[in-house]
């Protein structure tokens, strides 16, 4: 079994060292991209974007209710919806139309923020296949160079050169998928925060008219 296994890994390390520098290249891009998709996977957890106690606490809100209990639980639970919600207390004196373009300002950033790093895999799924191809036509120009000589060793290298391909899709197809479902969801939960704050700001605007200080948390 232990021989079995040394074998094993034997033949993986020897299919990546053959492959060159093009490999090199692509091992390095599938560690980026790892990375990445791990990090966005935590980042985009719903409870880290938009907090189950900021939600239920502005589902539950009542438009004459005090909003200090709002901002305790916006201190408890920093996320991209506790900062939007920040900006929106902080200016409950200006009036309902400059509150709500200081909101739809902080909210673009904040997308901006759950979408860093999806450029990355969505560069690694263009890059990696034309890395791999790159990689195959580098082997197969020495290869052609000994045709006629050894037609065993010529489709051995062929072979050889096509692992480049091989593992350059290897690395696009996870890429691809990460970044859609990503950028799926970052849509998902804009629009989910999106339809909270407009609840807010609908309770704390009644009729349009502004809040009074009273209703502002210091």
């Amino acid at each position: 079994m232990e021989l079995l296994s040394a074998s094993f890994l034997n033949g993986i390390l020897l299919f990546f060292i053959k492959g060159g520098i093009f490999m090199a290249v692509l091992m390095a891009l599938s560690v980026v991209a790892g990375t990445v998709i791990i990090m966005r996977a935590t980042a985009l957890r719903e409870r880290n974007v938009l907090p189950p106690p900021l939600y239920e606490e502005i589902e539950s809100l009542q438009p004459d209710q005090n909003l200090d209990r709002l901002h305790t639980l916006i201190e408890e639970n920093p996320s991209a919806l506790g900062r939007v919600l920040e900006i929106l207390l902080a200016h409950l004196t200006w009036p309902r139309a400059e509150v709500i373009e200081a909101v739809q300002t902080k909210a673009r950033q904040e997308v901006a923020r759950l979408e860093k790093g999806l450029v990355i895999l969505e560069i690694a799924t263009g890059v990696a296949p034309l890395l791999g191809l790159l990689g195959t036509l580098s082997g197969l120009v020495g290869i052609f160079d000994s045709i006629g000589s050894d037609p065993i060793a010529v489709a051995r290298g062929i072979a050889e050169a096509l692992n480049t391909t091989i593992v350059g899709l290897a690395v696009a197809a996870p890429c691809l998928t990460a970044h859609n479902y990503f950028q799926r969801r970052v849509e998902v939960m804009a629009i989910e925060m999106e339809s909270l704050v407009a609840d807010l700001i609908a309770k704390c605007y009644p009729e349009g008219a502004a809040p009074t200080i009273e209703k502002i948390s210091k």
